[in-house]
This record gives structure tokens, sequence and C-alpha cells, in this order.
């Protein structure tokens, strides 16, 4: 598995936050046999016994985004453990996400798990929060505004660099000229992706917008796109369902093309094992989604932040068919 220049800090703030949740759970007690129950799972351990909280995770996911299935079951993982009530909810357009972060508000939750794809939109809502005197992760995206809108800290990957790590790889490959398809437009952890391929990548780098909600359509823009332009050879998809769709459109097409994507799922893996995807980039979407609880629960339990104010990095790390026997088992349960 090869990771970016980052993955050493990663691997020390996860080590370190391990050590964290030990001495919190040992200190608890075991907690009772409800609780129990529901903390058995990938992750093992045992529930706390500390005042009951509600979470709330509100994300701009749009319908048939396997994505965040991925970071639901790490939240819900960790309110288990953390004796959390966790709320999900979302909507892929900005003021609609917005009206979601309110009701919560509304609702007196305990924390506030919020992702940043479209920033401008949350930044009131978020002021109030902050005046309600709720406590904010930010995950996955949009993470250099987290601190600016009052965040207690980001867990996600740093976008750039994955683009640049994705750019680099296409390079060393030999392709020319790759498309990279943004399946929503405004969103600006996508626009960073394509950005961060187009500062590495020595050949060129040409955008594609589709609308991800909209397989068919999506399909046929790029099917229609490799037709087109036949010296496209590399693909690179920005979320798994869209490499899926990539490799169907390649097929009608008749290209040859290289297909690369961001994320994980079960599907991809076996696209990487048939060859049909040549590298993926993992952002360990579960861990996002376990560790803004987790943090939100150490918060309002213990006092701590991660990070000491800066982000806390879950990726990016490129896996190939040679990482598919460890990922396999993961990808199959749903988290990975």
């Amino acid at each position: 598995m090869r990771t970016t220049r980052r993955t050493n800090r990663t691997a020390r703030t996860a080590a370190a936050l391990v050590a964290v949740i030990a001495l919190a759970a040992g200190c608890s007690g075991s907690g009772g046999k409800d609780s129990e129950d529901k903390a058995d799972g990938p992750s093992g351990g045992k529930g706390v016994t500390t005042p009951r909280l509600k979470i709330a995770m509100i994300t701009h996911s749009g319908e048939g985004d396997t994505f965040w299935d991925i970071v639901r079951s790490g939240a819900k993982q960790a309110a288990a453990k953390d004796n959390v009530d966790f709320l999900y909810s979302n909507d892929k357009e900005a003021k609609g996400q917005a009206e979601l972060v309110q009701a919560a508000i509304d609702k007196k939750v305990d924390g506030i798990v919020v992702t940043l794809a479209k920033p401008e939109a949350m930044q009131a809502v978020l002021a109030k929060a902050k005046t309600a005197g709720i406590p904010v992760v930010s995950i996955n995206s949009g993470s250099e505004f987290s601190a600016k809108y009052g965040a207690l800290s980001h867990i996600g990957q740093e976008e750039a660099v994955a683009g640049e790590a994705v750019g680099t790889k296409l390079t060393e490959e030999g392709r020319k000229k790759t498309l990279c398809i943004i399946h929503e437009q405004g969103n600006v952890s996508l626009e960073q992706r394509c950005a961060g391929v187009k500062k590495t990548f020595k050949g060129t780098v040409e955008n594609l917008n589709v609308d991800g909600t909209n397989a068919p359509n999506s399909q046929s823009s790029i099917e229609a796109k490799l037709q087109a332009d036949k010296s496209i050879d590399a693909i690179v998809a920005l979320g798994a369902p869209i490499a899926a769709l990539a490799v169907k459109a390649k097929g009608d097409a008749g290209s040859k093309a290289e297909i690369a994507t961001f994320d994980l799922n079960a599907e991809v893996v076996r696209r990487l094992k048939a060859k049909e995807v040549t590298f993926a980039v993992d952002q360990q979407p579960y861990l996002q989604g376990y560790l803004a609880v987790d943090e939100l629960w150490l918060y309002k339990t213990n006092g701590n932040v991660l990070g000491g104010g800066k982000p806390v990095f879950t990726g990016p790390a490129l896996v190939t068919e040679k990482d598919v026997p460890q990922l396999e088992k993961y990808t199959a349960r749903g988290t990975r």
C-alpha cells in the first residue's frame, strides 16, 4: 500500500487516540449489558457508563453514494461504544443541509458532525451552533474552513494532496491525457482533487461535470466524451459509484483508458482484482465517522480535542490489486 507524505503523522495521531480511548474505557467500567451487546463488532470493546449523549451527523451525500454508508458504519460503532444516540441526515443541496443542521440545533443535540462541501452555506448555521454551545466536528470536506467556522477539528484527507498523488502516479505510468469526472458541481473537495491531479500530472487534464445522482446520464456523458476524444488514456473517478459507471462507459466506447478512483467499497476492490480499475485512493471513511463521534464524546466527557487545532488526516493512501487480499474482508463487511 502506497501512502503520501502525511501518513506517518496520521499514524501517530491514530495511535495516540487509541491510547486515550483505551484509558477512558478502562476508567469508566464495563457498562450495562445492553450497551455491551451494542458495542460488540469489528472494533471490539465494551460500552461506557458515561451519560447518554445525542450526536447528529449531517452530510452533503446524494442518493446512491455508498461512501456515506461506510462513514455511518464507523459512526454507529463509536456511538454504540460511547452510549450515544446517533442521528444521521443528509441533503445534497447546500440550503437543505443547512436546514438539517438548524433542525439538529433545535433538538438541542450534544454535538454535531458536519461536512463542508459547500462551506459558505454552512457558515451562518454553524455560528448558531456555537452560540447554542453545541460543539461541532467537521469531516471529509472543507478542512480549510473548519476552524474558521468554529469546529473543534477536522477529520479527513487533504484533498489537494490526494489529487497530487494521483497525478504523480499517472505520470509515472506514462499517461498523456486524463479525464477527471466531477460528480457534484460546486463541491470544493471534488474541485480540489482535480486541481491536485492537474498540478502534478505532466500531461493534459480535462474536467467533466456529471450528475452523480443520475447514473444513466452520468454513464452516457462519460461514454460520449471517450468516443469524441480517443486521446484520453486515463480516467479519474472521484467516487466509487462513478468508477463503476466509468468501467461500463469505457467498454461501450471501446476505450483503452486506464481507470483510477477515489474511495473504496466492495465493488472497487473486485474491480481492482479484475484489473478493471488500476488503483484507488483510500481516505478511510469508516475512520472519519468513528473518530468524529468519538471526539465529541471525548470532548463532552473529558475535554479532549484531537489534532491540536490542526486537521486529523485519515488518508490518502493509494491501493492496488496487490492490496486486495488485505482489503476484501473489510470491504465485504462495509468498514473499508
